[in-house]
């Protein structure tokens, strides 16, 4: 078979971020241990890059969303390290879990009875203590098919831990209130933002996600966290514009006088949207603005600055997440989870 070429894109991992990130945020869980949630690909990271990392840095809990997202976990870890979010749909689900040896996390009367009627064993349970997502609630707690269940890790989640909101109190004292009403385990409320919040609601066990991948969602975060994810780019064209030469879609760029330039082959079909347009990539420190409107897959960038560049040089686009936030006006979990698979 003919080797495929190196791709034009590549996506750096810094692996020592991530680990100390890890690292950070299981010293800030107090007398609890820090857990990961994994899930969507490792935030858009990659679960066989970044999970060898976690487990090696000392993680041993890891949380994914779907069941389709358990086997690339599992090439990694043990199954009792493992905990599906969003529990069983039906009895293939509970054949499954029960196979791999992978813990289902209960949230509904009627997940806990296909759990126990499919022969059960060790579960999570989470309660919903006011985000209205997914966990059974607190008058729910005493129904006897609850009771029987088989509870390791006893879980709620904060809907408002990324401010400073009444709510968190409401659902710490709400959480505190149900853990006398069910056999458990352990512990765990606080996710990323969580952790932030103090030790009153790190319990046995956190479970950070945007934070281990350089997402900063409190200020108390500010500083600690390391950038992980760094999206570069090969040149694959340069070119000299004249003075009134446009650029790109609908012409929004027009050359004020004779310029170089640079295409990069990245774009929204990389998750790098039209909102980066205004924004910049860079050469070491110095700067290359965006010109015009950022396309599927191709970006325009003002080489004036940079004449040693030439077509197959690699550029940087800066993913800092606070301030990539504040430039295209989208989340830090969407800028991690957005990233294409045409990276390298």
């Amino acid at each position: 078979m003919t080797e495929l070429p190196p791709p034009t894109l590549r996506l750096r991992i810094d692996g020592d971020a991530l680990a100390r990130n890890w690292q950070v945020l299981d010293a800030l869980s107090g007398d609890a241990r820090a857990g990961a949630a994994v899930k969507a690909n490792c935030y858009g990271l990659g679960v066989d890059r970044c999970l060898p990392i976690l487990r090696d840095a000392g993680c041993r809990d890891f949380f994914v969303a779907h069941w389709s997202e358990v086997p690339a976990v599992l090439r990694h870890v043990p199954a009792d390290q493992v905990s599906v979010l969003h529990g069983p749909l039906g009895a293939d689900h509970v054949a499954y879990a029960r196979a791999t040896g992978v813990r289902p996390v209960i949230d509904s009367l009627r997940q806990a009875r296909l759990w126990t009627d499919g022969g059960g064993g060790a579960c999570d349970l989470m309660v919903d203590t006011g985000i209205n997502r997914l966990g059974v609630a607190p008058a729910e707690l005493s129904d006897p098919v609850i009771q029987a269940l088989e509870v390791n890790i006893l879980m709620s989640h904060l809907a408002c831990a990324d401010e400073d909101s009444a709510m968190n109190a409401r659902q710490l004292a709400s959480f505190r209130a149900c853990l006398p009403m069910v056999d458990h385990k352990q512990v765990s409320l606080a996710n990323s933002a969580g952790i932030a919040l103090g030790k009153d609601y790190a319990f046995d066990l956190t479970r950070p996600g945007l934070a281990l991948y350089g997402g900063t969602p409190r200020a108390e975060l500010e500083g600690r966290i390391g950038q992980v994810a760094f999206p570069q780019a090969a040149l694959i064209q340069t070119r000299d514009l004249r003075a009134g030469d446009t650029v790109g879609y609908n012409a929004t760029f027009t050359a004020p006088r004779a310029m170089r330039t640079g295409v990069v082959s990245l774009g929204y079909a990389d998750g790098i949207l039209r909102s980066w347009g205004g924004g910049h990539f860079l050469h070491g420190e110095r700067r290359l603005p965006i010109l015009g409107k950022v396309s599927m897959d191709m970006i325009v960038l003002d080489l004036t600055g940079t004449p040693e560049l030439a077509e197959g040089d690699w550029v940087e686009l800066p993913y800092r997440l606070p301030d990539a936030a504040q430039q295209t006006l989208l989340s830090q979990y969407e800028l991690l989870t957005v990233l294409g698979r045409r990276f390298g």
